[in-house]
């Protein structure tokens, strides 16, 4: 038996959801939001229906409550979305770009009848160019969607989506779950920049993507007043910052504002000047670093689900409740786990000062429990092949194709994100394959962050970490003279807090507690043996599990509705001190 459990901001939830600006990483003036109520209808074909069943509150899916559907997308069905939209002459600047956040998982988009594009892949944003079919005054835009969740033959990734809900597998999601938006640009205009601090020699690169434009002038300021300001024809522009500049780190999140100037075109954005790299210490141990100095990222693992939005939270005010209640324990970085987020909260994250892991939503046709659960466990069998593409159900060559592609599209999407430290492509082995190379891909694509190329097992001697995630037993941290070692998942203790539970009657945790106290003390016991016992020892980085309950996991530090906080916060937050402080 299972509740609907409502946050204090899905109770409140209004007709026209998450307006906010949703790329504060490229803003322009231009913009119009297509949230709020659309018409849909459920059907066997993928044909685009004359009459439709309802109506779906976009962006949160038809399986959420705050959707108003509450239904599932059953295999070999279709989902078809439907609204209309108006163009002025006055918006209209010439070309009229289409926004999707994210569309779960392959979708088809027409605009007044005709085919304006389509998308593989529920996790990735995208952007399609309808200039040529909008008209000025009233238009029409439908939306096919069809969604595999883990029986597309190819392992299209679906993450922890299961049509078989249970223990750690959650209920699958569907259709548009991110905000869809429009801008409108000029013929001559930015496509996009990427954005490298470079610390050591106190400047900024930018990287430039531009459609017919041949000068651009960039200006940086800090809090308001201009520090710098270069014209350039060129596509990568270096701008050298004052020696003393503002570092960003979670306790410091310092950002400068930048904007981008081209003819007509004016988009602006931030960065923050921070570096992650990997430092030894005097004993010869390697170290995580963020500025050039040892630095401990003391973490817990977020999902990013909620009780009535699903993937989607509720509002933006809950998307930054999460980070700040994490940072209030004293938490400094938040490993996202196996889900993508709309780019409005790792803003939040940069902003606010909260370090960011990211990993890429899990693939393949499946698992095999042997290689991925009962041999890690039983034999502490931390290495197999991932060659062996049977055992990883991964012997697509499309499916480890789109993988690539998708994992590729992730990282360029979120690049300029200044929180994100860390790329996770694979975990516990679910649809892994090839995980060396793999990351040596993602440092081909991006050079300034860490990789934990197979967090938690499956160990293939890659990336900078050496992760481990230990449930069970007493941790051990092992001697590396190669890469950072990492405690990238433990604790899962769970206490129950009536009332406030998604599933009542086969609640799921790792060790179960009724009483507070007790459930406390033994938290404060745990962080005591495996993690700060180890730090002088080499761990450099410690993910607790988890932030919040989600469905029938109850391990959560605040409950599935975000209304009771079950830790000691105070107690959490001088225990994360003190590990921050324990010398290295």
């Amino acid at each position: 038996m299972t509740a609907q459990l409502k946050t204090v901001w899905g109770e409140n939830i209004g007709d026209q959801p998450l307006q906010q600006y949703p790329r504060p990483q490229f803003v322009r003036d231009s913009y119009i939001n297509l949230n709020g109520w659309w018409q849909y209808s459920i059907t066997d074909s993928d044909k685009t229906p004359n009459v439709y069943q309802g109506t779906i509150l976009v962006p949160f899916s038809p399986e959420s409550v705050l959707s108003g559907v509450n239904k599932t997308l059953a295999l070999n069905k279709f989902l078809h979305y439907k609204r209309g939209f108006n163009i002025t002459k006055q918006f209209n600047k010439g070309i009229v770009l289409l926004h999707f956040g994210a569309v779960d998982s392959v979708c088809t988009v027409y605009v007044n009848g005709n085919k304006a594009g389509e998308h593989v892949g529920g996790y990735n944003s995208f952007t399609l160019d309808i200039s040529q079919w909008v008209n000025e005054g009233d238009n029409e835009l439908c939306v096919t969607v069809a969604d595999y969740t883990g029986k597309d033959k190819t392992g299209l990734c679906y993450g922890k989506q299961s049509f078989k809900r249970g223990g750690i597998w959650y209920t699958p999601q569907s259709g548009i779950w991110q905000t869809v938006w429009i801008e409108s640009v000029a013929s001559h205009y930015i496509k996009s920049v990427r954005i490298e601090p470079l610390f050591d020699t106190h400047s900024v690169r930018f990287v430039l993507d531009k459609h017919k434009v041949q000068q651009v002038t960039v200006v940086i300021s800090d809090n308001g007043t201009e520090i710098a300001k270069v014209d350039s024809k060129e596509s990568e522009i270096v701008v050298e910052l004052p020696q003393d500049f503002k570092p960003w780190t979670p306790e410091t999140p310092n950002l400068y504002d930048v904007t981008f100037i081209a003819r007509r075109d004016k988009v602006r954005s931030y960065f923050g000047m921070r570096k992650f790299s990997i430092v030894t210490d005097s004993k010869g141990k390697k170290r995580l670093a963020l500025n050039n100095k040892p630095y401990f990222h003391t973490g817990v693992l977020d999902q990013g689900y909620w009780s009535d939005g699903m993937y989607t939270a509720p509002s933006d005010e809950a998307m930054q409740h999460d980070i700040k209640l994490a940072k209030s324990m004293g938490f400094n970085m938040l490993r996202k786990h196996i889900k993508v987020e709309p780019l409005r909260w790792y803003y939040h994250c940069d902003r606010l000062g909260m370090i960011v892991w990211q990993d890429m939503p899990s693939g393949g046709y499946g698992q095999k429990k042997m290689y991925t659960l009962y041999l890690p466990y039983a034999f502490k069998m931390r290495r197999i092949k991932d060659n062996k593409y049977g055992k990883f159900c991964r012997k697509s060559v499309q499916g480890r194709q789109m993988f690539e592609q998708q994992l590729v599209e992730m990282i360029d999407n979120l690049y300029n994100c200044v929180s994100i430290a860390t790329w996770v492509p694979f975990n516990e082995g679910w649809g892994q394959f090839d995980a060396n190379r793999i990351a040596q891909l993602v440092k081909s694509t991006d050079s300034t962050r860490f990789v934990d190329h197979a967090s938690g097992w499956h160990d293939q001697g890659g990336g900078d970490m050496l992760s481990m995630h230990v449930y069970f037993a007493k941790v051990r941290v092992p001697r590396s003279r190669k890469r950072a070692v990492v405690l990238s998942e433990f604790g899962g203790y769970s206490c129950i807090v009536p009332n406030h539970m998604f599933n009542l009657t086969r609640p799921f945790g790792y060790k179960m507690f009724s009483d507070v106290t007790q459930y406390n003390n033994s938290l404060r016991q745990l962080y005591a043996r495996d993690v700060l016992a180890h730090v002088k020892r080499g761990l450099c980085a410690s993910v607790y599990t988890q932030l919040s309950d989600v469905e029938d996991e109850i391990n959560g530090l605040v409950t599935y509705d975000r209304k009771i906080v079950k830790v000691n916060k105070e107690a959490l937050r001088q225990l994360n001190t003190e590990i921050k402080g324990t010398e290295v």
